[in-house]
């Protein structure tokens, strides 16, 4: 007779887990060995935080803790309990995007769209501590972000180009402001 296999139980314990997340206290149940990512994801619902590789090598998944950026695919959740994380989601002020954001679109940053939201966030990151950075500074600080379509010129001119907009203390105008439908019939 074959062994049989043995059933797979995930007998981790639960807990309740509580973080400002993008400004708001979030709680959600998880287990003691979910990655923040899974938490921010699926658990409270924050889609724009990626899944890339689960290695820490591509940088899609970066959000940050505490205002330092951090990889989630690389964090237990519970390393970041009861702190303050900051999405993708959570750069933009109401309908005034961070400057990275609008520069992102501006200079083409931008392509397939799928690494950007660690882009955004390291960037975000960088322009927080330190709002006049040097080429060769925000090349260090995007490091561990792959991209596979800008080739990284589009990226570095958007962190120098916002860096600009925040060394100048220029506004920038709301770029998402309500407005009707203009093809409302095209809804099938």
């Amino acid at each position: 007779m074959a062994p049989q296999p043995l059933p797979l139980a995930d007998d981790a314990p639960v807990a309740v887990w509580s973080a400002v997340v993008n400004g708001n206290p979030v709680r959600a149940i998880i287990k003691s060995h979910d990655v923040l990512l899974d938490v921010i994801r699926d658990g409270i619902g924050s889609l724009g935080t990626k899944r890339g590789c689960d290695m820490g090598t591509c940088g899609c998944c970066t959000v940050m803790i505490d205002g330092k950026p951090r990889l989630s695919c690389l964090t237990l959740a519970m390393e970041a309990k009861n702190h303050q994380i900051t999405t993708v989601e959570g750069l933009s002020d109401g309908h005034y995007l961070h400057p990275i954001q609008d520069m992102f679109a501006e200079c083409g940053g931008s392509q397939c769209g799928f690494c950007t939201p660690g882009f955004l966030v390291a960037s975000a990151a960088l322009l927080d501590g330190n709002p006049t950075p040097t080429r060769e500074e925000a090349m260090q600080a995007i490091e561990g972000n792959l991209c596979r379509c800008t080739g990284y010129q589009q990226i570095i001119d958007s962190i120098m180009s916002a860096s600009k907009i925040l060394s100048e203390g220029s506004q920038i105008q709301a770029t998402t402001e309500p407005a009707s439908d203009p093809h409302p019939n095209s809804r099938g």
